[in-house]
């Protein structure tokens, strides 16, 4: 991992009227690195991952972009620098095929001012099999694939645009245990590329299985991080809820049983 973060932000605070939902946060990805964002319901993530793409305004605090300073005022700002988000709603057209979700608001046009079919197609091929994708055909309706295989053309879709780093908000939620193992798969694979990839998950298995680092809000703040190789799960829980490591053992012991 190299020193300098690809994407880093430093205390950046957000209010809404009374609401302090973002208090002096840091936050860093590396090239390279799955950090996953966690935290219980209105613990800031949302909004933490909103003013990374640019969506909401921070009030204090600095955002750098390989080391230097930038401006995330708007998503199409966020974009042009290298910051693309796959939102938990995916936004895909059921009646329209992969290309044409991948290529929406961005078709490609021939000589004679015509779609470029051809082209498109071969791109959106290329592109899925560069991420590993498995899916029937680049013509089928996105309608008619799984959870999993909705997930990773959202998540290609996001690729088209060659960015940098790659924000996922709850990307297994309702997925089956092999629709999840796809997408955690290809979340794999971005890493593999050298992405700063940022999963927003409330499922510790998928957490601890794909991510580096664990990074855990609480209440608008930063309260820990951790190096998944060598923290347990009952730490991350007791940082998520604010209780003793040795009460959250004592919960999930009664639970199991």
């Amino acid at each position: 991992m190299t020193a300098t973060a690809l994407l880093a932000l430093r205390n950046i605070s957000k209010r809404f009227g009374a609401v302090q939902a973002l208090s002096q946060v840091d936050f860093e990805v590396h090239p390279g690195e799955v950090v996953a964002l966690v935290g219980d319901n209105g613990a800031g993530k949302s909004t933490l991952v909103k003013t990374i793409s640019g969506t909401i305004p921070i009030d204090e605090g600095e955002v750098l972009f390989d080391g230097k300073p930038v401006t995330l005022g708007s998503p199409k700002r966020a974009s042009a620098l290298g910051i693309a988000t796959v939102y938990q709603d995916l936004a895909l057209c059921d009646n329209l095929d992969v290309v044409g979700n991948l290529y929406l608001g961005q078709e490609t046009s021939n000589a004679f001012g015509w779609l470029d079919e051809t082209a498109m197609e071969q791109r959106a091929s290329s592109l899925l099999k560069t991420l590993a994708v498995s899916i029937p055909s680049v013509r089928t309706q996105v309608a008619a694939l799984s959870g999993g295989q909705r997930q990773t053309i959202a998540v290609a879709r996001a690729m088209m645009g060659s960015p940098r780093v790659v924000l996922l908000d709850e990307p297994t939620a309702a997925l089956g245990v092999a629709q999840t193992r796809q997408v955690l798969d290809l979340i794999r694979r971005l890493r593999e590329q050298g992405l700063g990839v940022v999963v927003i998950s409330h499922n510790m298995m998928d957490v601890f299985s794909v991510a580096d680092r664990i990074i855990v809000m609480r209440l608008g703040k930063r309260v820990a991080t951790f190096d998944v190789k060598t923290v347990k799960e009952v730490d991350v829980v007791a940082a998520i809820t604010g209780a003793r490591p040795a009460q959250v053992a004592s919960t999930l012991k009664m639970e199991e049983a």
